[in-house]
């Protein structure tokens, strides 16, 4: 995450982002703060926020740190994000990251409610958004990087598993 936020167009927002709370935040506690834009519980939101920075010019990180929880953004992910290339007079097309995990179930399964793993319904989705289920913890930089340096300007949604984080 430290070599994204040193990218020039790149600004991270979600859920713990900007402070802890999940477990993704150890892994984004040493980006600037000036990168990073803490946001409501409020999903759609989000994803409509993350859109427009994206038409402004930016590469936004879009982070939710649960599956589940992305599933409230999933129609402004088909309806707007995914449909952008096809109804866009722009000479471009806006790019965004969307990190998302599956929750841990170890040390304390959390509840269903985080834990879900929708890779499979994601893919078949989408037309423009890429979806990366990544299995390897060695993969995550790799696909980050392809995520932000793609030339076909497809937004990607990548998957992460957040027992990853409970191993030593």
């Amino acid at each position: 995450m430290e070599w994204l936020a040193q990218q020039p167009q790149t600004l991270f927002l979600g859920q713990t982002v900007a402070g802890p709370g999940t477990f993704m935040f150890q892994t984004l506690r040493d980006i600037p703060k000036d990168r990073a834009l803490e946001m409501p519980v409020n999903e759609s939101f989000q994803m409509q926020f993350t859109i427009g920075l994206a038409l402004a010019g930016y590469i936004p990180i879009s982070v939710y740190p649960r599956q589940n929880f992305l599933l409230i953004a999933t129609a402004d992910m088909v309806n707007m994000l995914d449909k952008i290339p096809v109804i866009s007079s722009y000479q471009w097309v806006p790019k965004v990251i969307i990190r998302v995990a599956s929750g841990p179930d170890t040390p304390v399964h959390p509840g269903h409610q985080h834990v879900g793993n929708y890779a499979e319904g994601f893919k078949k989705m989408f037309t423009w958004i890429e979806v990366v289920e990544l299995n390897e913890p060695e993969d995550i930089f790799t696909a980050y990087k392809h995520a932000l340096e793609r030339t076909d300007n497809k937004s990607t949604l990548l998957i992460e598993h957040g027992n990853f984080y409970q191993q030593k």
